[in-house]
């Protein structure tokens, strides 16, 4: 019983990640925009 508990594992694994989701999320927070006036907020995609 103590065997199964006293090694630890890694419970999180970092996920693989190609070179388009990349390049995607790179344009996407390039284009992102946010504006502010007063009380309000107003988000823009530049495209």
């Amino acid at each position: 019983m103590e065997k199964i508990y006293s090694t630890k594992k890694n419970a999180y694994e970092a996920p693989k990640v190609g070179p388009e989701t990349i390049r995607f999320l790179l344009s996407y927070s390039k284009a992102f925009r946010v504006t502010k006036h007063r009380q309000f907020s107003f988000d823009t995609i530049l495209n």
